[in-house]
């Protein structure tokens, strides 16, 4: 069965590597990492150039890692290195996609850093309990050691690079990158689909008194809204001048929040009793709106009176239109 199960995955345990693949897997690993960071350094040089540096330095260091490895490797097996990387090895740790990490800001960028070391720390542990060289051994502990250490490394790389005033200037500009790309279109699919389907929605239900035609019409209405808005969103701007972000990124925003928007006030119509249906639906509108004029608040710094007046007074309006000519 466990032949099997080796032979289903085709890769090696860990446990069944030698000496010689230990340390090979070891210097893949480093190199990957140098190349990771290299690449995080790269992506946030424009806006971050304190991190960047940061991230450059610890690229450094895993160079250095790797060339202690080699000149290990040359002496104790000579200089044809086996390939095996870290997908080779079943249950071994994986580094999740640059891309994927990019996406999520760099507070995700950095903590991802700090996870990186303290998975390479945990393998050399383990590497250097395997091994039964003197010189092998030491290496491997030093190298556990200097990952554990790299936290104050990242530490000493973020004083010399990062000082107060660039720590926050970077924030400052992360926080208004979100905003940008994330909150501002989320918020006007939010509002939109909030909003704009209030009229549609209310105006067939009163006019049917029929809670599943009502749904039909508001999941139309909001999926429809959602698809326009997104397209709008990312078609209108790509971000290069504006600084605003990815389109596709704003594009996703306006669009998923514009149907979350449309369609809490619809899913209540599938309860069968129509004003069962229509108390819950208001209460959800009334849910809506308050969240708007909070986000409008904390995140675009609209006075809250302000902010609640517009969202309040808007959304009333526009249920009475729908409810007036529903009923009428």
């Amino acid at each position: 069965m466990v032949n099997r199960m080796r032979f289903l995955t085709q890769r090696k345990h860990f446990k069944d590597l030698n000496e010689q693949e230990i340390i090979a897997l070891a210097i893949s690993s480093e190199e990957d990492d140098a190349r990771i960071y290299r690449s995080y350094a790269e992506m946030l040089r424009a806006e971050f150039p304190g991190t960047a540096a940061k991230f450059e330095g610890m690229a450094a260091e895993e160079d250095q890692h790797r060339k202690r490895l080699i000149d290990l490797h040359v002496r104790r097996f000579g200089d044809t290195i086996p390939l095996i990387r870290r997908e080779h090895v079943a249950g071994y740790y994986a580094r999740r996609p640059v891309w994927l990490v990019s996406n999520l800001g760099i507070d995700r960028i950095r903590t991802e850093a700090e996870a990186m070391e303290r998975d390479a720390e945990r393998f050399y542990l383990a590497a250097a309990k395997r091994t039964t060289d003197a010189d092998t051994r030491k290496l491997l502990g030093d190298l556990a050691a200097a990952e554990a250490g790299h936290q104050e490394t990242a530490q000493r790389l973020e004083q010399e690079n990062l000082d107060d005033e660039t720590l926050s200037d970077e924030n400052a500009t992360a926080r208004r990158q979100f905003i940008l790309t994330w909150v501002q279109p989320g918020l006007a699919g939010l509002m939109d689909g909030s909003v704009s389907t209030l009229a549609p929605i209310f105006a067939t239900a009163f006019a049917t008194q029929d809670t599943w035609t009502t749904f039909l019409v508001g999941l139309a209405a909001s999926v429809g809204a959602g698809i326009s808005m997104g397209f709008t969103e990312a078609a209108s701007d790509d971000g290069e001048l504006s600084g605003r972000g990815s389109p596709v990124k704003r594009g996703f925003a306006s669009g998923i929040m514009t149907t979350v928007g449309g369609l809490g006030h619809a899913l209540p119509y599938l309860i069968p009793d129509f004003w069962t249906a229509t108390v819950i639906a208001l209460i959800v509108v009334f849910i809506e709106l308050w969240a708007i004029a909070w986000i409008q608040n904390k995140f675009m710094e609209t006075p809250f009176l302000r902010a609640t007046f517009q969202v309040v007074l808007g959304g009333a309006l526009v249920f009475a239109a729908g409810a007036l000519i529903g009923s009428g």
